[in-house]
């Protein structure tokens, strides 16, 4: 070996291991089996449960009394690390296991950090249940998990006291969106709607102003709120807003982009727009 060949990078390495499963398949040989951590799935939650996993969002779980929790699956260091002293002491289940255990159940792309929470997924509320708060999110067909987990937690950073989404094109509560949310699914009210146009409807009624977010929108967004309280309104990225709720908003804003790129990752665009909404009530 030289020793340029002992110098070898990471990348280096990573890439002869590349060719040498290759070699091996056109030999007929079998191909290696995937490490943990290496992007195998992992295995489904029973039927009416979900698997959460990560610090943050496993302690916002067992502090939320709302939560019906099943089993506790953890490492001794993750147990240290979410201050749990003595595992009898909770009303369920706690199995101490080593990280390739929770690797098999949440999948080798999942970020864990030694922890996973078998439980029940919260249940969404009406919009009935709406509190008195003056700030909330509303999600026209936002179907990725990891944007609406942003979403959620830059709308709990923001005060927002609910997120709506429609009971169709909406994904369900699932680790990635959880872990994506890191607590925040915990501290926000969940609440579904049939139609959204109608569901606008019913916040105007109850005295929001509704605002949707559009690249195209003719007034600036902080030039367009109004009002004691504010609906932001996004959609998903590349389609926007449907034509019935750009109709059904009281008004449509954009967010003035000075570079070469004028547009924003929804969750990108749900924090910019958050901020100007909260300063805006602030102001109230």
């Amino acid at each position: 070996m030289t020793d340029d060949e002992k110098t070898g990078s990471a990348k280096d390495t990573h890439y002869a291991r590349l060719r040498r499963a290759h070699r091996d398949r056109k030999a007929g040989g079998a191909a290696p089996r995937p490490r943990p951590g290496s992007g195998e799935p992992g295995s489904a939650a029973p039927e009416g449960h979900v698997h959460l996993y990560g610090l943050h969002t496993v302690r916002a779980a067992i502090d939320n009394p709302d939560r019906t929790i099943h089993k506790l699956l953890a490492t001794r260091n993750a147990l240290a690390r979410l201050e749990i002293a003595n595992p009898d002491a909770l009303p369920f289940d706690v199995e101490l296991v080593e990280p390739r255990a929770i690797d098999k159940i949440a999948g080798g792309d999942a970020v864990h950090q030694g922890v996973l929470l078998d439980t029940e997924p919260l249940v969404p509320k009406p919009l009935s249940a709406l509190g008195d708060t003056p700030l909330v999110v509303a999600l026209d067909q936002v179907t990725d998990p990891h944007n609406v987990g942003a979403i959620l937690r830059t709308a709990v950073a923001f005060g927002a006291g609910a997120l709506i989404t429609t009971a169709r094109h909406s994904p369900s509560e699932s680790g990635v969106l959880a872990k994506s949310a890191s607590g925040a699914l915990e501290h926000i009210d969940l609440i579904t709607v049939r139609n959204l146009a109608a569901g606008l409807e019913s916040l105007h009624q109850a005295g929001f102003f509704t605002v949707g977010l559009d690249s195209e929108g003719p007034d600036e967004l902080e030039a367009s709120l109004e009002g004691d309280r504010v609906a932001l309104v996004l959609g998903a990225e590349g389609k926007g807003l449907r034509q019935k709720t750009r109709a059904t908003v009281n008004r449509l804003a954009r967010l003035t982009m000075p570079g070469p790129i004028h547009s924003l990752n929804v969750s990108n665009a749900a924090a910019v727009s958050l901020y100007a909404a909260q300063r805006h009530l602030a102001k109230r």
